[in-house]
């Protein structure tokens, strides 16, 4: 009997069951990077799935103690644009959630409705230190130029079946879950809407950059009439819109300026536009990418513009990149743009540090990037002060590492997240361990062939 699958399954969900987070720890005396600054011989007392207490008192009695003498501790990393949970393998369309094709839901997409606890991709990212993540979803045109149809013509943003807008804008909305172990990792859906600028967005448009900002002003304007008319659309009084309503009412929060939008937006030229349009329009941005932003960063900063960024993007694979570089991290933290640094996909989010460690390579000030990987992406998604930093009152997400976070050679050695504290295993492991000998058992036939 065949039970691989089954073993593998059954060996990772026990070993991830956790430790209760009622439990009183204390963890004492690492080097505690709280997110915003840097205790040495720090104390950080958790309980309730809290943090109680940071800083450089004796623990308190009866706390279980994990003596990080030699280490540090930082607070859990967030991963921004990872698809965690909702993608195990892009390449087969059953296991990806990230992407939809429906031109009736675009902007009302919603990925949390697809997210999966038991995911492989999650006990893999704890590894690298990450226990928050934004999941956000994937645009049909997001590597650039038009969408292509099975007979190889290319699809522009226009009437398509029913009259609605086909392709979409929008790729929908994004959410914010922790990586803890259970049945729930769901924090809060819809933290901020997903669009593609730039090449991608021009090509979905119609072909040129100026077609997708006259696109973008008149959905913007048909989401205000609709809302204004609610009632006239209800019984049919209201002119023909270009979407359904259930992307009328997504983009609602949108128009108000209540709701951010994630913008990939790469070239200098196209940065400057967005926050012309932004300002225009009354709408809040996140830029994602600005591969070229370090050429306009002071005008990013007086916008109070987010980036989200990888800084080690410093090839120019298309025109609109050809000014990336390995220092804009740097220029655009020293000109006081609020940066979150993002990992390598799916399967390589856990490499967000080692990213971080690139741009401190290259000019960032080591705490600006721990601050990066933690209270950043927080804030830029409205949930600062809940995660992302050792604080009173904030969620225990505390990791434990060996060494210096952003060095590749350190590791975690304890991980909590909402006070539970993690396995610190994962699907590659197990199997490493199971056939590192040959995937014998007792010099017999591997374990998958027994009865």
């Amino acid at each position: 009997m065949r039970r691989l699958a089954l073993i593998s399954l059954t060996a990772l969900a026990l070993s991830a069951m956790p430790a209760l987070a009622q439990e009183l720890t204390a963890i004492t005396g690492g080097r505690v990077l709280t997110g915003t600054s840097i205790i040495e011989n720090g104390t950080v007392v958790i309980q309730n799935g809290r943090v109680v207490s940071v800083g450089t008192g004796a623990a308190p009695s009866g706390a279980r103690i994990i003596d990080a003498r030699g280490k540090v501790v930082a607070p859990g990393f967030v991963a921004v644009d990872a698809g965690l949970g909702a993608s195990e393998i892009s390449s087969v369309d059953g296991s990806d959630d990230l992407s939809n094709r429906a031109n009736t839901i675009s902007a009302s997409f919603d990925v949390s409705y697809g997210l999966d606890p038991w995911s492989f991709t999650l006990p893999v990212a704890r590894l690298g230190g990450i226990t928050r993540a934004i999941v956000m979803p994937n645009h049909a045109g997001s590597g650039g130029g038009g969408l292509h149809q099975d007979d190889g013509e290319v699809e522009f943003a226009g009437a398509g079946d029913g009259g609605y807008q086909t392709p979409g804008l929008f790729a929908g909305t994004a959410s914010v879950i922790h990586l803890a172990a259970g049945t729930d990792i769901l924090v809060k859906p819809r933290v901020a809407m997903v669009a593609p600028f730039g090449e991608a967005g021009a090509g979905i448009a119609g072909g040129a950059r100026g077609a997708q900002f006259v696109q973008f002003r008149e959905t913007l304007s048909e989401v205000r009439l609709y809302a204004r008319n609610k009632a006239a659309y209800d019984r049919a009084g209201l002119r023909d819109l270009s979407l359904s309503r259930a992307d009328l009412e997504a983009l609602i929060p949108v128009a108000n300026g209540e709701m951010p939008v994630v913008v990939t937006v790469r070239r200098a030229a196209d940065i400057l536009q967005v926050l012309r349009l932004a300002d225009e329009e009354g709408v809040k941005v996140i830029l994602d990418g600005a591969d070229e932003g370090w050429l306009v960063a002071p005008q990013i900063a007086a916008a109070g513009v987010p980036v989200l960024l990888n800084p080690i993007d410093n090839l120019p694979g298309s025109i609109e990149t050809r000014a990336s570089r390995m220092e804009n991290a740097a220029a655009l933290n020293a000109a006081g743009v609020v940066i979150a640094i993002k990992g390598n996909g799916v399967h390589r989010a856990r490499e967000a540090r080692y990213n971080a460690g690139n741009a401190v390579s290259h000019g960032l000030p080591f705490e600006a990037a721990i601050a990066a990987l933690t209270v950043n992406p927080a804030r830029i998604f409205g949930m600062g002060g809940q995660f992302g930093e050792l604080r009173a009152g904030a969620a225990a997400d505390v990791v434990v590492w060996s060494g210096d976070p952003l060095e590749p050679l350190s590791l975690v050695t304890a991980e909590f997240i909402n006070g539970q504290e993690q396995s610190l295993t994962s699907r590659q492991m197990l199997l490493r361990d199971r056939y590192r000998a040959g995937g014998r058992v007792n010099g017999g036939m591997p374990v998958a062939y027994g009865n």
